[in-house]
């Protein structure tokens, strides 16, 4: 098992890189809401992602599972209250998308989703507790696994909970990247079937 310098700092550079990808994705994203050629990229990208976003999105959630399993389990971090939420709303996408990928399923977005829309406002009202006083006094967290005081913190702001935020808003860039895959994909589909009919 790796020590907890190599681990953290192996968590740091996957969490900037989710982070890139998300403010990429924004970005790209507010451009396809106003612009034709926006739309042609963000289309690309799905198109190019496929039925892989998914796959993606599933690797991300076992990462962070397995993440946070490391810390707690290995490290003997004690997960505070707010921790807790946030596994509760991690955890099921590693089963909910691994699924969703080994079945070709198109409607797992329907499932996975308020996984996602539950458990990233959750880390991002974490991370605020961590660092905001009127946040921190609104917590009922126990004083033996306080949500105020994170176990460590790189760069000036990331951790554990940015940590899963930005996993939270990764998986949910991608999905976002395989909902438009698959709506492209279901008028050839139905077009196909169709053609065989007639």
């Amino acid at each position: 098992m790796p020590g907890f310098q190599v681990a953290t700092n192996f968590f740091l550079v996957l969490t900037i890189a989710a982070d890139a990808v998300v403010a990429a994705a924004l970005l790209l994203g507010a451009a396809a809401a106003v612009s034709r050629r926006g739309r042609r990229w963000w289309s690309g990208i799905a198109r190019g992602l496929g039925a892989q976003s998914l796959l993606l999105a599933w690797i991300v959630a076992l990462v962070t599972t397995a993440g946070s399993l490391y810390y707690s389990e290995h490290l003997g971090f004690v997960p505070c209250e707010l921790c807790w939420y946030q596994r509760i709303a991690m955890y099921p996408l590693t089963v909910v998308l691994g699924v969703g990928w080994f079945r070709r399923d198109a409607k797992v977005w329907i499932t996975a989703s308020p996984f996602v829309i539950v458990g990233a406002p959750l880390s991002m009202y974490h991370w605020l507790v961590e660092r905001v006083p009127s946040f921190a006094e609104s917590s009922s967290c126990s004083t033996t696994a306080p949500c105020t005081a994170p176990y460590f913190e790189k760069l000036g702001f990331v951790t554990l909970a940015w940590m899963c935020l930005s996993s939270f808003l990764l998986i949910g860039c991608l999905l976002a990247f395989f909902i438009t895959q698959t709506r492209r994909d279901a008028p050839l589909a139905a077009e196909s079937v169709g053609t065989v009919v007639a």
